[in-house]
């Protein structure tokens, strides 16, 4: 095997697990009995939960510096049309999922179609569009060291407006934020995400700028691999800017502070360092050491990131909007009380989580098999 094509191994095992540990964070059987390692910090702080999503985002960038030689082909014309319709393809898909299935129940059991104007605009699947987006126009049109610079200039940029622009006495306040009263401007609260109790949006328009430069140094990440990973040198170096990263991140956190929902800069270089140190060890596992086997099951999911987290969404959507028995119970909360539940009320859960994540694996592995890969 080509070292090139170990590398790409050593990606889709890093992306396989993080849709394998999205999938089980987002499905469990019952939410308020969830382990607290699969909750994300209630606000300040960080959980294994909250490495999940910008993991994915470091991981597109990843994967951007193995197509750079393909857009060296290209027009300017076709690169450009190529990054825009795969952005607007994303960012359709993730609205879409929170418009399926399209219509819902009445109080008198009546199907009714989901209104455009309470639909969520903004999103997971959007942030990875605009991340996506910005950062490939970034990386095409400028140097890597000024894509670097521009990055962490984000991050102080980002920090700066919710100084000026937030509250004066709490510039981090769940409501008073700057990035809150943005898309409050902008979307409008019946766009937005509820699942706080209030309106707020945790994939806001603003928090998207530093979650650019996760798919940004992704990239970077990707180009060192591929350049200078090939010796335990270059790997211990891609080891120590991970290490490093963590200290400027546990550093600025005395000032801004570690937050997944503000996505925060202190977030940023902590979640990169984090997928440095992890991406560094599967490299070394799976191309210095040669033990690749291991890692198949997560390939499953790697080969179709996006298919199956789609799968996954829309799968537990569909189950909550069928409904059994008198009181009109979701299927969903059903299969929970009436099976899982008697393995006891976390266990259950987390057993309910593991099982929706092992369809899908078994979609993805049919697929794998076929040579069948969703791209977008």
């Amino acid at each position: 095997m080509s070292s090139s094509s170990q590398r790409f191994q050593a990606l889709d095992i890093f992306r396989g697990m993080t849709v394998c540990f999205m999938i089980i964070v987002n499905t469990p059987g019952n939410g308020a009995t969830s382990y607290a390692p699969l909750n994300h910090a209630h606000w300040n702080g960080f959980t294994p939960t909250d490495l999940v999503f910008p993991s994915f985002m470091f991981a597109v960038g990843n994967a951007m510096s193995f197509v750079m030689r393909k857009w060296a082909t290209l027009s300017q014309g076709q690169v450009l049309g190529k990054i825009l319709k795969r952005t607007i393809i994303i960012f359709l898909l993730g609205y879409g999922m929170y418009w399926f299935p399209f219509v819902h129940w009445n109080a008198q059991h009546e199907l009714v179609a989901n209104p455009f104007n309470t639909t969520r605009v903004m999103g997971v699947l959007q942030r990875i569009a605009l991340g996506y987006c910005f950062a490939s126009l970034m990386i095409y049109y400028l140097k890597p060291r000024t894509v670097f610079i521009l990055s962490v200039l984000f991050l102080f940029i980002y920090w700066f407006i919710l100084l000026l622009f937030g509250d004066s006495g709490d510039p981090y306040n769940l409501l008073t934020n700057a990035g809150t009263r943005l898309d409050m401007w902008l979307i409008g609260p019946d766009h937005m995400y509820h699942g706080e109790g209030v309106a707020f949006e945790p994939e806001g328009v603003l928090s998207s700028l530093p979650a650019i430069a996760n798919v940004t140094f992704g990239f970077l990440a990707g180009k060192w691999i591929q350049e200078k990973g090939k010796d335990y040198e270059g790997l211990a170096k891609l080891l120590l800017a991970g290490v490093l990263s963590v200290f400027i991140a546990l550093s600025w956190d005395w000032f801004f502070p570690i937050n997944k929902k503000l996505w925060t800069g202190s977030f940023v270089f902590l979640t990169v360092g984090v997928d440095c140190i992890i991406l560094s060890g599967l490299i070394y596992i799976t191309d210095f050491l040669q033990k690749r086997k291991w890692g198949s099951f997560f390939e499953v999911f790697g080969r179709n990131p996006l298919f199956i987290y789609l799968l996954s969404e829309l799968g537990v959507t569909l189950l909550y909007f069928f409904s059994t028995g008198e009181r009109r119970q979701p299927l969903y909360s059903w299969i929970f009380q009436n099976i899982y539940k008697h393995a006891g009320l976390y266990f259950g859960s987390f057993l309910f989580a593991v099982s929706v994540m092992l369809a899908c694996w078994l979609v993805g592995y049919i697929l794998d098999k076929r040579k069948i890969y969703v791209r977008v």
